[in-house]
């Protein structure tokens, strides 16, 4: 017995003294498990002021593109088809995912890009419960709806801000266009981190 835990604090060390210095993935999703910390404890000094400027141009990007509509109300149109192409797709899908994704690529991210909204919300970029409850929701990351009737996440967009029990979107395939919404938290399924 006395065994393991040498052997369990020695590991614990080996991670923590050196796999630490280099942002090593497992230090940063943890040792046990593969939900990621909140950005205070894996950022290294000095980054924080980068990846609020990206968090910013993302959501700077998807302001820009509110009043984008599509052509005939059947998921197309130039623009929407761009942001449709960009995940490899053509006109006549729903287009909230690529919409989002399409945003992070004019930021200058490789990821998210996909079209499919439940794939935005892999376990390891999700917020987990008590991460919300710390207010740890920042611009740029994404929100959730869930349908009860399809049975998963099918609708994303990006967070603008929270106020109160409010949050600010920008999102696509509303309506038939990009706009901003004003939605109550409680209807949000879950929140992604790409960008930490």
């Amino acid at each position: 017995m006395a065994t393991m835990h040498y052997l369990f604090f020695g590991v614990l060390f080996f991670n923590v003294l050196f796999l630490g210095d280099f942002g090593h993935p497992a230090v940063k999703r943890g040792i046990f498990g593969n939900q990621p910390r909140a950005i205070a404890i894996w950022v290294r000094p000095g980054h924080d002021g980068s990846i609020t400027r990206v968090r910013e141009r993302i959501v700077d990007i998807a302001l820009g593109e509110i009043g984008i509509h599509e052509a005939t109300g059947k998921n197309d149109g130039a623009k929407v088809e761009e942001y449709l192409a960009y995940t490899g797709l053509g006109k006549g899908y729903a287009w909230c995912a690529a919409f989002v994704s399409w945003c992070y690529g004019k930021a200058g991210l490789a990821a998210p890009r996909n079209a499919w909204s439940p794939a935005l919300f892999p376990l390891i970029r999700r917020y987990t419960e008590p991460q919300i409850k710390r207010d740890s929701i920042r611009p740029a990351d994404l929100f959730a709806i869930y349908s009860q009737q399809q049975g998963r996440i099918n609708h994303v967009g990006i967070v603008r801000k929270i106020e109160g029990n409010w949050l600010l979107t920008v999102e696509g395939n509303v309506a038939n266009r990009v706009l901003s919404k004003r939605r109550p938290i409680v209807t949000i399924y879950a929140f992604s981190n790409w960008l930490d």
